[in-house]
């Protein structure tokens, strides 16, 4: 099992379990080949696409950006 497995399983293993079953499931069709496909529209695509390249370019926020972003919904 990879280290990063290993870290999920335990997160999983903090939530509910009814959460905890949802996620095995999940787990259970991607492992098997049987997860259907989610069709995603061209909008989207292109939406995460950018993000991607934001990401690879280090057009990200900073730690301080994204306190203040939940302090301003949490308000």
């Amino acid at each position: 099992m990879t280290d990063l497995l290993e870290k999920a399983l335990l997160a999983v293993r903090k939530l509910p379990r009814r959460s905890q079953d949802e996620i095995a499931k999940a787990m259970l069709r991607l492992a098997e080949g049987s997860a259907p496909l989610e069709p995603v529209d061209a909008a989207h695509r292109a939406a995460v696409l950018e993000g991607l390249g934001q990401v690879k370019r280090g057009d990200i926020a900073t730690d301080a950006e994204v306190k203040a972003a939940f302090r301003r919904f949490n308000s």
